[in-house]
């Protein structure tokens, strides 16, 4: 039941992704404003969900939410072409030059909390792997199961592309910013990412959260399951916060629609997502 749960859910953001991105009509601009959000796959689920409960409760405003990942979103800020950028990683040091040039203020605005799962087919019997082991087997060093108690089997890699804010969050908490191996495989996104290491028993992905299903399986890191109040607690090592970027402190109806996000409302919404919220007073 869970597990179609969130299989409806997926679905449901896919078309909400689309019917969100679409143009508005001339008429609903003229009514009312708009806001576009733009970025990681990670915070989508996030965005999209807010977007609409904001939307319904303000019909003037109308709410444009696109994915594409974290460096898309904080390019899309620095060109001006959204009002809010998502990210699963902070920016960067030349993100942050590059918008001063261009007059960009880049805000750091917190909106949730996420854990990286490690994930492997459900059928593996490893459970647990020390951040070292995951380093080896992504830059090549391990690339068998027995190496780590499991079966003779190859291993699989699965990684992101470099535009995601879950690649650069891994490659920064659990590679030391080593490169990942060659013959690793891509994806765009957390559900491709699940959808392959269910399909290949000597798979390795990584994602986020909100993202788990019973399909894979969450392995242990550093002696650390990735749950909820592990990640809150930051005992879970691969912790990482989930932003959404604007141009200087929000303002109007970006910090109206960001207040939503970071208050009781929006919050059960991130938990509702799978992924931590925060405290709210």
């Amino acid at each position: 039941m869970k597990e179609c749960k969130r299989l409806i859910k997926g679905t449901l953001a896919v078309l909400m992704a689309a019917v969100l991105s679409l143009p508005f009509p001339a008429g609903v601009r003229a009514a009312g404003e708009r806001l576009t959000i733009k970025g990681s796959t990670t915070v989508l689920p996030i965005a999209q969900a807010a977007a609409e409960e904001f939307m319904d409760k303000n019909p003037s405003t109308a709410i444009s939410v696109q994915g594409g990942g974290s460096g898309v979103g904080i390019a899309s800020l620095l060109d001006r072409t959204t009002d809010i950028a998502d990210s699963s990683r902070k920016i960067k040091s030349e993100e942050i030059a590059k918008a001063g040039k261009s007059g960009v203020r880049p805000f750091e605005n917190i909106v949730a909390m996420d854990g990286i799962a490690v994930v492997v087919h459900p059928t593996n019997p490893v459970s647990r792997l020390t951040r070292g082991q995951i380093k080896a087997v992504y830059t090549g060093r391990i690339s068998n199961w027995s190496e780590l108690g499991g079966r003779n089997l190859k291993i699989v890699v699965i990684s992101r592309d470099t535009s995601s804010g879950t690649f650069e969050s891994f490659e920064e908490l659990a590679l030391n910013k080593e490169k990942v191996r060659p013959d690793a495989l891509t994806s765009a996104s957390n559900g491709a990412v699940s959808q392959t290491v269910a399909q290949t028993p000597g798979a390795i992905g990584y994602l986020g959260l909100g993202y788990l299903t019973r399909k894979e399986k969450a392995v242990d890191v550093d002696g650390v399951k990735c749950t909820e109040a592990n990640v809150l607690a930051k005992k879970y090592p691969l912790s990482r916060p989930l932003y959404m970027y604007t141009n200087g402190a929000p303002q109007g109806t970006v910090k109206k629609f960001l207040d939503f996000v970071r208050g009781r409302e929006g919050q059960a919404l991130v938990k509702e997502a799978g992924f931590v919220p925060l405290p709210v007073k």
